[in-house]
């Protein structure tokens, strides 16, 4: 790879550019995949990413390849500085400065492959016994070896590492002609030394989809409480990271672009991006514009600490640039329990999975609530059908009631359980005579 990566930079330095930085990722997958409850496949795969950028008079060309042989490299150079050539200039185009080399490893060397297939083998008979109604509808498992490699004409050099284990299961339950929404959840793991079921929401989701091939609409619409669970978190937090990168702060079109060290959410929420954690696994140490990553605290007890600015953005706000690029993403458990969270709640749904387009830029939202449920007096009744949530994401996180003390790690993030007061919830119809009574319990 440093080879690789040497020639890339001087050929770019001899073809004329003035700054230069390069960067060539290896990735190699073992896969095994489960299709219709059995497994299938067990395949190896390859695959590299070389990604060059050069920098002349402050206009800047890019362009990422994955063949790595001399001449698909000399065509690259030869692109990139056409691309500067023909770009606007912008002073705000730069390369990190020097910084120690350095090299990072984490996660296991090797796959180990008899346990890959015991611990497939042993979720896809664990589910046909306890959800005998419940479909695998694809199992992936693979163990994927990363390699990375960053320098730059200012000499930088980092070297890294990431090696883990991820396990996706995609699934739907079927009782007769009725069918649930189909579901999915996601681990990544350096170890396998549990169970899948025991991992991140694989056990309590299919324990849901058992329960929603019969679905029902809300009693009436209205204004109140919505639980997001750890699994439909990433979609409220990644919504409003969103807006703390590059492009809307460049443009002034954040909602956040005025909020630097002011309260923008509940005293009870501190969120914080930590590639670093060895409670994730999704670890980077190096961010793509080439600085050693540091972890950081977001939002602190309500407050905006840091937006997720890169060395562009940085240079064109003249804001500080972040340690991280965000993801990793850790919010602090809250003094409550689940139980409690249901049982002070007098209406309001449990939302599961939701499925909306991008906030508008004030922050405005809407979507379709999946795979979720309606709770009334305390308790969860029945899931649900044909529901709408919308509100405002600023809004929303000033309005927080209750944060649980359970959180679910996906080994991407750590997430609790979170009620939102004020969100507007619809749906169709009324359907008063249902007395159903669940129990839905976090891992």
């Amino acid at each position: 790879m440093e080879n690789i990566l040497k020639y890339a930079q001087e050929s770019l330095l001899k073809a004329g550019a003035e700054k230069v930085q390069c960067s060539l990722q290896e990735n190699e997958k073992d896969e095994l995949n489960v299709a219709a409850g059995e497994v299938k496949l067990f395949r190896t795969t390859f695959d590299n990413n070389l990604t060059l950028t050069g920098i002349l008079k402050n206009k800047k060309g890019s362009t990422t390849i994955n063949s790595l042989d001399k001449k698909s490299i000399d065509v690259a150079v030869k692109q990139v500085i056409e691309l500067a050539e023909s770009s606007q200039p912008d002073k705000a185009n730069d390369i990190s400065e020097k910084q120690p080399v350095k090299e990072f490893s984490s996660g296991p060397e090797n796959p180990d492959l008899d346990k890959m297939y015991f611990r497939m083998t042993e979720f896809v008979e664990y589910t046909k016994e306890t959800y005998p109604d419940t479909i695998l509808e694809e199992v992936i498992f693979d163990f994927t070896k990363r390699s990375s490699c960053f320098i730059n004409s200012n000499g930088v050099d980092f070297t890294s590492k990431n090696n883990l284990y991820t396990f996706v299961a995609m699934f739907t339950t079927k009782k007769g002609k009725k069918t649930s929404s189909f579901n999915y959840a996601v681990s990544l793991t350096k170890d396998l030394d549990k169970p899948f079921k025991d991992l991140a929401s694989f056990d309590r989701l299919m324990k849901q989809s058992s329960e929603q091939t019969e679905t029902h609409p809300i009693p009436e619409k209205f204004v109140g409480n919505v639980i997001v669970t750890p699994d439909c978190m990433d979609d409220i937090i990644g919504s409003i990271t969103g807006y703390l990168y590059d492009y809307p702060l460049i443009t002034k079109t954040s909602v956040y672009k005025d909020k630097l060290d002011e309260v923008i959410a509940d005293s009870r929420l501190t969120l914080h991006s930590k590639p670093l954690s060895e409670e994730l696994v999704s670890n980077y140490f190096v961010t793509s514009d080439g600085y050693e990553t540091q972890n950081s605290t977001i939002i602190d007890k309500g407050v905006l600490k840091t937006f997720l600015l890169g060395l562009y953005g940085s240079k064109k706000t003249g804001l500080p640039k972040a340690v991280n690029q965000g993801g990793c993403y850790i919010i602090e458990p809250g003094d409550v329990s689940y139980d409690e969270i249901i049982k002070s709640t007098e209406k309001g749904i449990l939302l599961c999975r939701f499925s909306g387009g991008n906030p508008s830029d004030n922050g405005d939202f809407s979507g379709v609530a999946k795979n979720s449920y309606y709770i009334e007096n305390g308790e969860i009744k029945y899931p649900i059908s044909e529901t709408m949530v919308s509100g405002n994401l600023v809004e929303m996180l000033k309005n927080i009631t209750q944060i649980s003390s359970e959180r679910v790690n996906s080994g991407y993030h750590l997430y609790p359980w979170i009620k939102f007061d004020g969100l507007t919830v619809s749906g169709k119809g009324e359907d008063a005579g249902l007395k159903t009574s669940l129990s839905v319990s976090p891992v």
